[in-house]
């Protein structure tokens, strides 16, 4: 997808449609040993490619999880052109949501700050409280 412009609306609902597909096809054809989500899907301008972007827990069983998704792109371009109907089904790229893996640690790296300032709140209270009563 070309950065320095911004995804039209059809781009967008294809993306979007293309998303609940891929979720649903990962979800059926998956062993089960790791949960694959499907975070985003971008697809170009012309509709003939796209890129489909995942998360996979356990960490551990991520690089497996992306070879079989590399493995499966036929297949879920098969399973894509029954339920989507449009005239061009894009080729499909599966790539790691680093994206979404740096948001969450983000916000973990945030939760653990404002627990630590909290904490050093509290023992500034507890200070004060014992200086006012000596």
């Amino acid at each position: 997808m070309d950065i320095s412009r911004e995804p039209t609306k059809r781009q967008i609902q294809i993306g979007l449609e293309v998303l609940a597909i891929a979720q649903d096809f990962f979800q059926r054809e998956s062993s089960g040993a790791s949960l694959i989500t499907i975070t985003r899907c971008d697809v170009t301008a012309d509709m003939k490619n796209g890129t489909i972007f995942m998360t996979v827990l356990p960490e551990s069983k991520e690089a497996a999880a992306l070879d079989f998704a590399k493995r499966m792109r036929s297949e879920l371009r098969h399973y894509v052109m029954k339920r989507l109907p449009v005239k061009v089904i894009p080729f499909f790229e599966v790539e790691i949501d680093y994206g979404e893996k740096n948001r969450l640690h983000v916000d973990e790296l945030l939760r653990k700050d404002k627990l630590a300032n909290e904490a050093y709140q509290t023992m500034l209270k507890e200070r004060a409280g014992e200086k006012e009563d000596n």
